[in-house]
């Protein structure tokens, strides 16, 4: 990756409906050699995917809350990765160091929403002990953040 590709990730990173002309002339690329940057970026992993950023209050989804999972000594780990992954009210799960083995990032309709979620984990035998905390609001969410000192996008 140059420096070029990092900029065509950080224009995309901010707007993915950004013309391949808008990122040409950004770059100094003509539209064609942007469309093939991309399509490598994407063939290479860089580029996993193009997504939507939505309001998920709109959505119904007014709660926004970090569960600190700490793994029961005989929860299957493979199959709590499995549930994790698959299950519609987690945003992001990230496996941490310290005294927690998880933090689970999950958007809910209602604080009320959020037991029975725990009920789920607990019935499966994955939480030894757990923390929940809710967030009250959002100061900043980065989108990407690139190396070389170029600045994160911020919405």
């Amino acid at each position: 990756m140059d420096a070029t590709d990092r900029k065509i990730v950080g224009i995309l990173s901010a707007d993915a409906r950004t013309s391949l002309t808008e990122i040409g002339a950004t770059v100094a690329l003509s539209p064609s050699a942007v469309n093939e940057r991309i399509r490598r970026l994407v063939a290479g992993g860089v580029i996993r995917g193009f997504t939507l950023e939505v309001d998920h209050r709109s959505l119904g989804f007014d709660v926004l809350a970090f569960v600190w999972i700490a793994l029961s000594a005989d929860a299957d780990e493979t199959e709590f990765r499995r549930f994790i992954a698959g299950h519609p009210a987690v945003a992001e799960c990230h496996h941490v160091t310290g005294g927690w083995s998880y933090c689970v990032k999950v958007r809910m309709p209602t604080l009320g929403d959020i037991e029975p979620f725990l009920g789920e984990l607990k019935a499966r035998r994955f939480i030894g002990r757990s923390e929940t905390v809710i967030a009250l609001s959002t100061v900043a969410e980065n989108t990407v953040t690139l190396p070389g000192g170029e600045e994160p996008k911020r919405r």
